[in-house]
């Protein structure tokens, strides 16, 4: 299920304005074109905004969420249709003979469980041609930016068109690691609603992802640097291996 940020009409029409303007998507536009992938698969697309800029650039995109309130968003974005939006997940996928399939952000700590996450995995590497890849991101655990979030609870008040101005407020709620617990509080001063979102991730090891990629049928081909965020995400070049 997705979390109420994605999930809730509300949060989701405020989603983009206090995200910004996503410059680490540049890096995955990088990738895109080193790989010479035609056709992607964005797996986790929120409210669009890499999907619409890959198509932009000509090539076949296919953007899958669970969140059906940012799907809406997507695709108001994207008039002429040129995206097809799934609504759904890694294992709701057909085959779609897809060059690259990305997870941005936080897409592939969102999953709890050991099973969880291998079925993302196995529900991917069909929806990949042979030879496709699976390109996605994680914050370094040694990093620890669950400090850094404790220290700065990122209160933030934007006046956005049609809704006036909405407060944003983020606290970590638990730290068990290997998870990390954190809250939104979004106060709407138009009509004082105030709506919450609860997020956990999973800080998984550099050691313990490549393990689960070979485990599922995929060879690690790089881990590099977020070239935006030196020192605090890696992010993983893989290929299907059958």
């Amino acid at each position: 299920m997705a979390d109420a940020l994605f999930a809730h009409p509300r949060l989701a029409a405020v989603y983009d304005s206090f995200d910004g303007d996503r410059e680490d998507l540049t890096a995955y536009l990088d990738i895109v074109a080193e790989l010479g992938a035609d056709h992607v698969l964005d797996l986790g697309c929120g409210t669009g905004c890499l999907s619409v800029r890959l198509a932009e650039s000509g090539r076949t995109v296919v953007g899958v969420d669970p969140a059906l309130a940012s799907l809406e968003i997507a695709k108001s974005k994207d008039p002429a249709g040129r995206v097809t939006w799934l609504h759904g997940d890694a294992t709701t996928l057909p085959a779609l003979g897809a060059d690259l399939a990305v997870m941005t952000g936080n897409v592939a700590q969102v999953f709890l469980t050991d099973r969880d996450w291998a079925q993302v995995l196995q529900g991917v590497h069909p929806a990949l041609r042979p030879g496709g890849r699976l390109v996605f991101e994680i914050r370094r655990p040694e990093r620890r930016v669950w400090e850094d979030w404790v220290a700065d609870p990122a209160r933030v008040a934007l006046e956005i068109p049609g809704l006036g101005t909405v407060e944003q407020r983020r606290e970590v709620t638990d730290v068990s690691l290997p998870f990390v617990s954190f809250r939104y509080t979004y106060r709407f001063l138009a009509d004082g609603a105030v709506v919450t979102s609860d997020t956990t991730l999973w800080f998984r090891t550099r050691a313990e992802v490549e393990s689960s990629l070979v485990a599922e049928g995929y060879r690690v081909l790089d881990v590099r640097e977020a070239p935006d965020r030196p020192g605090r995400e890696f992010v993983f070049i893989t290929e299907r291996t059958a």
